[in-house]
């Protein structure tokens, strides 16, 4: 039973800046810290390699001391729309209603919402009362191809289905207003709000690249590395410096053995569908494959134009090539790092 991606579509916030335009409400919020650490702040995200970022509230409201509630109430009310706007526009793209959706999975780590974002899709685009819903709520970056495994998994048992995987991200709404810690700094440095949603069909007419295989890598004792802490405040980011080092020890066991299982090598990867974690990430990424000739320009130009949208962002890579239209045979890889940690992957062919 043949599992297609039919259709991928983006949907940004209303609010977004250049990095050059941030940087005066950056050094606002750090007056009164030392002079040498402000420097280097404002050297970080100078070299971050994120331009622009999108942002579900415009910079006065994030740095501006609301409490958790009325953070989340942004998130609540933002994510509803993006995530409404990114599904239609995917269903656009592949010709159906959506009544013609079987299966519903939402992701999204950066809120906190009971009913999840499904149950106001359904509300709104009046989509079938015996929709299978599932929200995924705590695999942070990796979410967006989890989200895909889930709905593959899905549709391989159950023909002529579609399954729509919409993910929906708001980090500004977890930044700490009180937290001068490299952890808060690197994330607002690095992150950006956005949305993606994701049509896919066990119907056997519907056209798009098909999933070939997939799989879940995770570390051991790694469960400190990424993820948020629930504070006071809010969610409060957990990002380990030794992330990049992590992924690279791990890199070879992560690929190699996933490809010779389809008998396949990285020479017959045509197009590396990479999640951009950030610039470190993207680096050690970049290092590991320059030697084999594969370039992941999509993935540093996604982290360039929007900054890392957590599990929407790696979509948002797919979406570029979708929109290519990849000649026939052609294979992709698609790869996310997430908490626990984790790395996921799929082996897509056109």
């Amino acid at each position: 039973m043949a599992v297609k991606i039919t259709s991928v579509a983006k949907q940004l916030p209303k609010y977004f800046r250049e990095t050059n335009d941030i940087i005066p409400f950056v050094k606002l919020w750090m007056q009164g810290q030392d002079a040498r650490f402000q420097r280097k702040v404002i050297k970080l995200f100078e070299g971050a390699a994120v331009d622009k970022r999108y942002s579900i509230m415009d910079p006065e409201e994030v740095f501006t001391a609301t409490s958790f509630e009325e953070k989340n109430d942004i998130y609540t009310r933002e994510v509803i729309q993006l995530a409404e706007k990114s599904l239609q526009k995917s269903l656009e793209k592949a010709n159906l209603l959506a009544t013609e959706i079987d299966y519903i999975i939402t992701v999204s780590c950066t809120g906190i919402m009971i009913p999840s974002v499904d149950a106001y899709l359904i509300n709104s685009l009046g989509m079938k009362q015996d929709i299978v819903r599932l929200p995924v709520t705590e695999m942070g970056c990796a979410a967006g191809v989890s989200g895909i495994i889930y709905a593959k998994n899905f549709l391989k048992s159950n023909p002529n289905k579609r399954a729509a995987v919409v993910a929906v991200e708001a980090p500004t709404a977890t930044f700490q207003l009180d937290d001068f810690s490299m952890t808060n700094i690197v994330s607002a440095a690095i992150f950006g709000d956005g949305a993606s949603a994701v049509i896919l069909s066990s119907n056997q007419e519907d056209k798009g690249p098909e999933i070939i295989d997939e799989a879940m890598y995770h570390f051991y004792d790694a469960t400190k590395m990424m993820g948020f802490n629930l504070v006071n405040s809010g969610l409060q980011m957990i990002l380990d410096k030794e992330v990049p080092q992590k992924i690279s020890e791990h890199f070879p066991a992560i690929i190699y053995p996933f490809l010779e299982n389809n008998n396949l090598t990285i020479n017959d990867i045509n197009h590396l569908i990479f999640h951009p974690g950030g610039k470190k990430i993207v680096q050690t990424v970049e290092d590991l494959f320059g030697d084999l000739g594969k370039n992941i320009e999509d993935t540093k130009e996604v982290l360039r134009l929007y900054g890392n949208m957590s599990s929407a962002t790696v979509l948002y890579v797919l979406e570029r090539f979708m929109n290519r239209k990849p000649a026939k045979g052609e294979r992709g890889l698609m790869l996310s790092f997430g908490p626990g940690f984790s790395a996921q992957r799929i082996l897509l062919e056109w």
